[in-house]
C-alpha cells in the first residue's frame, strides 16, 4: 500500500469541530428551509432510496449517474478540505505549520468523500498504467488529500518494506536476513542488488491467519487478540501433538496444517486427549520450526549472521527465543522490537517516507494510485544503494 500516514495529537478543539463531518447533514442544512428538505422521518427515507437508486443505477452501467455521483463528491470534499485548512491555520502564518499535528483532523476531508460514493466505478479507469487491483478508495484518497492540502511532496511507502525499515532503525541491525510474519504475509528476505530479495514465503496462508483462526476454533477470545491468546494458552501445554510439517525447499505451507488441528480440537474430549492447550502449544511449536528452518537456510545462503524479525507475529515470545537459539548457533544474534514496532504502526510509514524522500522518491498526485500487490521485491530500496551485497 502506498502513501504516507501519521497519526497524533489534535487541537482539542478543532477536533471536536470537524471529527465527524457529516455530508448528509451538510447539504440539509444548506438547502432552503422548506417542507421538501427538513430532514424529518419521510425526508430521511426518501435519501435512503435515493442513495440506493443512485447506487443500484452505477451498478446497472450507467456511467452518467455514477460521474456525477463522483464529481459531487469530489466537490465535497474540496469544500470540507477548504474550511478545514482556514479553521486550523495558525493566526499570522500562512502555511498551516506541521501536518502531523493535525494528520488525524484530515483524515475527515477523506472520509467525507469516502461517504459520498468515492469508490472508483469499473468504468473510470484513467489509462492503462492506472488498472491496477481495485481497493477500498479510502487510502487512495487520503493520501493526496492530505498532499493536496499541505501542499507538500507525495511518497509513496510500501507496508513491508516499511516493516523493514522501522526493524533495522528500533534494532540497529546493518545488513540481517528478515523474516516478516504477520496476519498477511510470511516471508524471508535479505537485502541485494537495491531491493529486499524474497527467498522464502508462504504459499497459501499467513501464519498470522493461522493462528488468528485456529484461535476461534478452539473458542479463544480476540481480547486483546487471537494471537496473543494462543501464545498464552501454548505457555500452559505439555503434550506435543505430532502436526504436518510443511516446508517446501524455502516456501511454508500452513493450511494443511491448520485443516488437521482443527480437526483434532473438534474431537470429543476422552481421558488422555490432548487439551486445547496443548494444541495450541503444537501448534506453534510446529509452525516456528517451520520459520526457524527457511529462515536459516536464507541466513547460509546469503552468509549472513543475524535475522530481523518483523511483522506483528514477531512479538511472540516464543518466536523470538526458538531464532535467537538458532542465531547463537551461528554466532549471530536475533533482533527483535517489542509490540509498538512490530505491529503495524505510523511510525514505520513515516521513516519508509523519510528515506525515500532523502533520496528524491516523489509520486505525482496525477499518478497516484493504491494497490493490494505491491510485492517488498517490486520496490527499490535506493536510501540503501551501497551498503548492503
Amino acid at each position: 500500500m502506498g502513501g504516507p500516514l501519521a497519526s497524533c495529537a489534535v487541537p482539542a478543539g478543532a477536533d471536536a469541530k470537524w471529527r465527524d463531518v457529516d455530508v448528509a447533514s451538510t447539504r440539509a442544512r444548506r438547502a432552503p428551509e422548506n417542507a421538501s428538505t427538513r430532514r424529518g422521518p419521510a425526508s430521511s427515507r426518501s435519501l435512503v432510496r435515493a442513495r440506493a437508486a443512485s447506487r443500484e443505477s452505477g451498478r446497472n452501467g450507467r456511467p452518467g449517474n455514477a460521474g456525477a455521483s463522483h464529481a459531487r463528491a469530489a466537490q465535497v470534499a474540496a469544500r470540507v478540505a477548504a474550511r478545514l485548512r482556514r479553521a486550523t491555520r495558525p493566526a499570522g502564518r500562512k502555511s498551516p505549520g506541521d501536518a502531523l499535528d493535525r494528520a488525524s483532523l484530515v483524515a475527515s476531508v477523506a472520509s467525507a468523500a469516502v461517504r459520498t460514493g468515492g469508490r472508483r466505478p469499473a468504468g473510470a479507469r484513467r489509462g492503462a498504467e492506472r488498472a491496477r487491483a481495485r481497493v477500498d478508495a479510502g487510502p487512495a484518497i487520503s493520501a493526496p488529500a492530505q498532499a493536496r492540502l499541505w501542499r507538500v511532496p507525495l511518497v509513496p511507502v510500501n507496508h513491508c518494506v516499511a516493516h523493514i525499515e522501522m526493524g533495522r532503525v528500533a534494532t540497529a541491525a546493518s545488513d540481517p536476513v528478515v523474516l516478516y510474519v504477520s496476519g498477511g504475509n510470511t516471508q524471508v528476505l535479505a537485502y541485494s542488488g537495491d531491493r529486499y530479495r524474497i527467498f522464502g514465503e508462504t504459499v497459501d496462508i499467513a501464519v498470522g491467519n493461522c493462528l488468528d483462526r485456529f484461535a476461534r476454533a478452539v473458542g479463544l477470545s480476540n481480547d486483546p487478540s487471537p494471537g496473543l491468546n494462543v501464545e498464552r494458552a501454548a505457555a500452559r501445554g505439555r503434550a506435543l501433538v505430532p502436526l504436518p510439517y510443511g516446508v517446501k525447499g524455502m516456501d511454508v505451507s500452513f493450511s494443511g496444517l491448520l485443516t488437521h488441528a482443527e480437526a483434532r480440537a473438534r474431537r470429543r474430549p476422552s481421558p488422555g486427549a490432548a487439551t486445547a492447550e496443548d494444541l495450541c502449544f503444537s501448534l506453534q511449536e510446529t509452525i516456528f520450526a517451520m520459520l526457524v528452518e527457511v529462515t536459516e537456510r536464507a541466513m547460509a545462503h546469503c552468509g549472513r549472521r543475524d535475522v530481523l524479525l518483523v511483522g506483528g507475529v514477531g512479538c511472540n515470545a516464543r518466536l523470538q527465543a526458538m531464532m535467537a537459539d538458532m542465531a547463537r548457533g551461528r554466532g549471530g544474534a536475533c533482533c527483535k522490537m517489542d509490540q509498538r514496532y512490530c505491529i503495524d504502526n505510523g511510525a514505520m510509514i513515516a521513516q519508509a517516507g523519510i528515506f525515500a524522500y532523502q533520496h528524491g522518491a516523489r509520486t505525482p498526485l496525477a499518478a497516484c494510485d493504491c494497490t493490494q500487490r505491491f510485492r517488498t521485491d517490486d520496490v527499490r530500496a535506493i536510501w540503501r544503494k551501497g551498503t548492503g551485497r
